[in-house]
């Protein structure tokens, strides 16, 4: 039985939510529970649980991102004292909403499983 690290869990996940993303996105723009085809609903399902997985196993990462981008926008200073918080804070914005999408990821809300906020995830710009 093979073993996957953690490293190599937070790929597959990234890998997975790339691959459903596309096309569930592609098929789901302007669509309603009311219009869309079965597939487009499992898509949007699907789209939507691997998100909230993806978002709580790299939740963390926002630590590191608030740091850069407040070290880039306002200084090395800011960087180094002000990143941190507004990462930690992040992280904990970006894990929770990652929980409430996996809990709901049936449910079609906000929209037609549209992220709870964006970026959707912590790898894409704001």
């Amino acid at each position: 039985m093979r073993v996957i690290r953690p490293g190599g869990l937070a790929v597959l996940i990234v890998a997975l939510s790339l691959a459903v993303s596309g096309p569930a996105l592609a098929g789901s723009l302007g669509n309603t529970l009311d219009d869309a085809s079965p597939q487009q609903v499992v898509d949007g399902m699907a789209n939507k649980l691997v998100r909230g997985v993806a978002n709580i196993a790299t939740g963390w990462l926002e630590i590191p991102k608030q740091i850069y981008i407040t070290w880039k926008e306002e200084g090395p200073a800011k960087g180094l004292t002000v990143g941190p918080v507004k990462g930690i804070g992040m992280s904990l914005v970006r894990t929770g909403a990652g929980v409430g999408e996996t809990l709901t990821f049936p449910v079609a809300y906000p929209g037609f499983y549209d992220p709870f906020f964006d970026p959707p995830y912590v790898w894409q710009k704001e």
